[in-house]
């Protein structure tokens, strides 16, 4: 009996050996020699393919030591290759596009090299250009006018060919254009003896200081004047205009106004404007006093002079004589076509405006009561000594200064800064801000139509104080967040617990009475917040509805077709149109684009 169990213990020992054998075997053959006979199969039909096409086209043939290259992609556009090519163990196609036949003459004969690329797997043949090294750096950065130094090469070597003559790289350094400042590339490239070539890019940036770009625009003055100057920049995602040169440092302000804020509150909004500044561009801010003096109906149209400053901080608006001194006979660019805030009060009560015209009168300026809600432009002073690093000054090309990075393909929406634009469902957006759950507060950057009509409403309620409320009907909210959305698509948005301010009067900054909380997709923007007042960039621009709210019955919310806030008595049958604005979901990802107005950011999910 124990020689019989001796005899089963070895055979199931055997047995179990044997099994392991055979799946090994199973293995390397499904996993690893069939993948490679197929991919051979594949070179050869490909190589097969290629003498076809020599044969009928033997013109084509390379002579002396040149190498033709043929690609897979023509061999296939003219039917000499009819199979697809697929990586094994998938339904992934092999990549044609990268893939080649090379013929060349090699005693007196010619000889095709193969390469297939198909996922992980590709032809065990040279395809790999010369790798090239750079005497000194990749990256460069001269000053505008100074010349261009070309530093060559340092090395070429190729893995098949060895060490190569630094005389066989070709330099294309044409692009540099040293009197215009901008980013340049010089190219420098080689190839072996079968014809791989690769490039190596070193980048020369041509950069100007700041202060020395706006003393050459303005002739020495420092100071843009005229009816529309080339002095944009783009800074911390936002179009912003060179006011002038101060001492060393230069001051820019906001293209347009960026909201409407009473007077009174000007000071405590600036604040919440610098917030939304992003932290790089913030090393650039410095602080600066701004003009802060009274003015009379009788000299504000004159003033050129400072005689009162304010206390050192990072943000303030225009004042009376920054506008007067930008006037020329050509006119006067800083003069804005809203009605806009500046920093001059004509007593304790009221405070001056400023606007290109206005209706009734000839005066450029007038005053209005501190509580009242006009356009506010912020007042910047950065250094002087930043670096211009691209753009000309134009709206379309404005100058940067390096503060600012477009995202990249595959970044998500909730990592970029306020101001920058993202186009969805057919509209154009900007971005607010980024909530703590990471979704993306943006506004639509102009007012809702449908088939070319304008979407218009207005309020349908009994109650004689008309406060936003997205949960009664024939309110102005609930048309917003249930009718509105049909008229684009807002899969990309998600529901948020949003708060409608509620004021006891006038609609003033932080002087809410009471705030009420609903969960919506859409609602009407709010007055105070970035970008919410009306963008004169935009042909399509009317008026329309804002979230803000009082129990008063004549005080409304809303900005008109003129760009300005609406008070007085508003009929309840009187439309006005719809600005959505929303939240993206956390997931919404960057396709292309670079943030822009001219090139908006494009978004998947």
């Amino acid at each position: 009996m124990d020689s019989h169990k001796v005899i089963n213990e070895k055979l199931i020992k055997y047995l179990k050996i044997s099994v392991v054998v055979i799946v090994l075997v199973l293995f390397l053959w499904f996993l690893v020699l069939d993948p490679l006979f197929t991919f051979h199969g594949y070179e050869n039909q490909i190589e097969k393919a290629a003498k076809r096409y020599y044969e009928i086209n033997a013109r084509e043939l390379p002579t002396g030591t040149r190498v033709k290259t043929l690609s897979v992609q023509k061999l296939f556009d003219q039917s000499y290759l009819k199979q697809d090519f697929y990586i094994p163990f998938s339904k992934k196609p092999c990549s044609i596009t990268e893939s080649w036949v090379k013929v060349k003459q090699v005693d007196g004969e010619y000889k095709y090299y193969t390469y297939l690329k198909c996922g992980v797997i590709s032809s065990n043949v040279d395809h790999k250009g010369p790798e090239i090294t750079l005497n000194g750096k990749e990256e460069i950065t001269i000053n505008l006018g100074a010349k261009y130094q070309e530093e060559g090469v340092k090395t070429v070597i190729d893995n098949t060919d060895g060490k190569m003559d630094i005389k066989d790289v070709e330099i294309d350094s044409s692009e540099v254009n040293t009197d215009e400042v901008g980013t340049y590339k010089v190219v420098y490239s080689a190839s072996d003896s079968l014809n791989n070539t690769s490039e190596v890019v070193r980048t020369v940036r041509v950069v100007e200081r700041l202060n020395n770009t706006v003393k050459k625009s303005t002739n020495g003055i420092g100071i843009y004047t005229g009816e529309n100057p080339n002095n944009y920049i783009y800074f911390s995602g936002m179009l912003f205009r060179i006011v002038d040169i101060d001492g060393d440092d230069v001051r820019i302000v906001a293209e347009q106004d960026v909201s409407n804020v009473n007077y009174a509150s000007i000071d405590q909004w600036l604040d919440y404007y610098y917030e939304h500044i992003s932290k790089k561009s913030k090393k650039y801010v410095v602080q600066n006093k701004y003009c802060d003096m009274n003015a009379t109906d009788e000299n504000v149209s004159s003033l050129t002079k400072c005689d009162s400053f304010s206390k050192n901080s990072y943000v303030s608006i225009l004042s009376a004589v920054d506008i007067n001194k930008a006037a020329n006979d050509d006119g006067n660019w800083l003069r804005p076509d809203s009605i806009s805030w500046i920093r001059n009060e004509k007593d304790n009560k009221n405070a001056y405006t400023v606007r290109n015209r206005f209706y009734n009168t000839t005066s450029r300026y007038m005053a209005f009561d501190q509580n009242y809600n006009f356009g506010v432009r912020p007042l910047l002073t950065i250094k002087g000594s930043a670096l211009i690093e691209g753009g000309n000054g134009s709206k379309e090309n404005p100058y940067s200064i390096g503060d600012f990075t477009s995202a990249k393909a595959g970044d998500m929406l909730n990592t970029r800064s306020s101001g920058e634009f993202v186009s969805y469902s057919g509209m154009l957006w900007r971005i607010i801000d980024v909530d703590s759950d990471k979704t993306t507060k943006v506004i639509a950057n102009t007012t809702l139509y449908n088939n070319g009509e304008r979407v218009v409403t207005h309020y349908n309620t009994d109650s004689k104080a008309k406060v936003y409320n997205p949960k009664e009907r024939g309110n102005v909210g609930y048309f917003i967040n249930n009718q509105a959305v049909q008229y684009f698509n807002t899969n990309y948005f998600v529901n948020k617990e949003i708060e409608v301010p509620i004021y006891k009067d006038m609609i003033r900054y932080g002087k809410e009475s009471t705030v009420k909380k609903y969960k919506v997709k859409i609602s009407a923007p709010n007055m105070y917040e970035m970008f919410s007042a009306f963008d004169y960039n935009s042909d399509t621009m009317k008026s329309y509805w804002l979230i803000n709210s009082s129990q008063t019955q004549y005080t409304k919310a809303l900005i008109s077709d003129i760009g300005v806030v609406m008070y007085g008595e508003l009929y309840d049958n009187a439309e006005y149109g719809i600005r959505p604005v929303g939240y993206l979901d956390k997931n919404c990802s960057i396709v292309r684009g670079n943030g822009t107005y001219q090139n908006p950011y494009i978004i998947t999910k």
